[in-house]
Order: structure tokens, then C-alpha cells, then sequence
């Protein structure tokens, strides 16, 4: 990444020098996300959880870690439980930001207080509650708690062309998930939930059995005007 030369504000606390991305800079943070998954999942001295919010803060804690000490990332910092830039009634579980610096991507300038990317997380199986529906990967009978229905509801991520989301497996495999959500998806669209349709249905790039890892993406239609958006997942097996 290169110093773009823009000139800052001369005020004390003032931001360092520009730092202009490539447009492949999303997808290549995604790759480095990746690549800590495992490394965060079996590092000794985590603490054993279950809950997705913990996961995630540790998540943030390790990947801040990595990315002090990483040339070429150390201009990020990762941030649990951040407000929505357009909703915020809204919370995303996993936001990166610039860190110290303004990063700029295909044009837009992004400080420390945007979202470069936003991540929602979720536990696979769902926790079983009252008001709880085990399809929350993709949707809620009872509330907007809908993974992918956040974003294609435009509640998450409106301003975003590019998401992700992250499984904690806990149970079965993500072949299993896999072969689930599809069922799901396919449900939704044949009862003509509105909104729903086949080309939801996400597609199954690879998975890495010595890493316990799957990578998934799929293209999703928006509602209310909002442009496609394309969610990359990332799936890690736990135990």
C-alpha cells in the first residue's frame, strides 16, 4: 500500500499520511482473516467459550495482535459490537477501521471512525430460545436477527457492496451446514417469502480438513433500493 501524498490538516493529532488501497483490499483483509481463524481458535491460552459475542471480542483482541506486528495491515484495528454507519439502532459484531491513519479504497476515503468492511458472526447451531429460530444463519421467523437477512434487508451494511460472514461451528461439520442452509434457503424461496429466492443459495468454494475450515460466497438482491451485495463466509469448526 503507498502513501497517496494527500495533504492532512495542519492541527495537533492530526491523522498520519493518506494510505491508498487497492480495490482488492477488502478481499485480500478477508484472506488475512482467514488465515487467523485457526491460529486464534487453537492458540493455548484462549480461554475456552461458547458464547458469540465473547468469540468474537476475542477475536478482535487477537487479530489486533496480528495486525500491530503485520507489515501492511498494521493500519487496522478490529472493533467488537460497533453501531451501523446508517442504522443506529443496529449493532455489527466485527468491524475493521483504519487505525492512525485515513485509508482510502476505489475513491472513498475511510478514517477511524468507518467501516471498511462489516462482519456478522453467528453460532452454528443457533442457541434454542423462545423467541430463537434455528435458521438465524439466513433468517428469523421471529425478529430481523437474520444473518444474511440483515443484509439483504439493507438493516446491515447498506452503504456496502462487499460483506462477510463468520460461522462458529459447534456442532457437525460444514458440509452438514452447508447441505442445511441450502434447505433453508430453498424452503424460502419455494413458500415465496418475499425477497427469497435460488439465487441466495450460497456456493461452496473449498474447504481445508487440517485447518477445519470452509469458504463460502454468495449474491444477494437488496431491498429498498439498495444495490446487490456479495457476502463472503468464512466457517470454522470449533471443537
Amino acid at each position: 500500500m503507498l502513501a497517496s501524498g494527500l495533504e492532512q490538516p495542519n492541527v495537533v493529532g492530526s491523522l498520519s499520511t493518506d494510505v491508498q488501497a487497492p480495490a482488492t483490499f477488502r478481499h485480500e483483509l478477508l484472506d488475512f482473516i482467514a488465515r487467523e481463524l485457526p491460529k486464534w481458535r487453537d492458540r493455548p491460552d484462549r480461554p475456552v467459550e461458547s458464547s458469540e459475542t465473547v468469540l468474537s471480542s476475542q477475536l478482535c483482541a487477537h487479530l489486533n495482535g496480528v495486525a500491530r506486528h503485520s507489515d501492511g495491515w498494521d493500519v487496522l484495528q478490529f472493533r467488537p459490537e460497533e453501531r451501523d454507519e446508517e442504522n443506529a439502532g443496529r449493532k455489527i459484531d466485527i468491524v475493521p477501521a483504519p487505525c492512525g491513519t485515513t485509508i482510502c479504497i476505489e475513491g472513498r476515503r475511510h478514517t477511524d471512525f468507518d467501516a471498511i468492511l462489516p462482519i456478522e458472526c453467528k453460532r452454528l447451531p443457533i442457541p434454542k430460545g423462545s423467541r430463537r429460530d434455528e435458521r438465524e444463519y439466513v433468517f428469523s421467523e421471529h425478529s430481523s436477527a437474520g444473518g444474511i437477512q440483515r443484509f439483504k434487508s439493507g438493516a446491515h451494511g447498506s452503504t456496502h457492496r462487499l460483506a462477510s460472514m463468520i460461522a462458529y461451528v459447534q456442532r457437525e461439520a460444514t458440509e452438514y451446514w452447508d447441505a442445511r442452509i441450502a434447505s433453508w434457503i430453498t424452503e424460502l424461496s419455494d413458500a415465496e417469502i418475499p425477497g427469497w429466492s435460488r439465487r441466495d443459495l450460497l456456493q461452496f468454494d473449498r474447504k481445508d480438513g487440517v485447518l477445519r475450515m470452509a469458504w463460502l460466497h454468495s449474491i444477494h438482491d437488496r431491498e429498498n433500493g439498495f444495490s446487490s451485495i456479495e457476502l463472503r463466509h468464512l466457517w470454522i469448526e470449533m471443537d
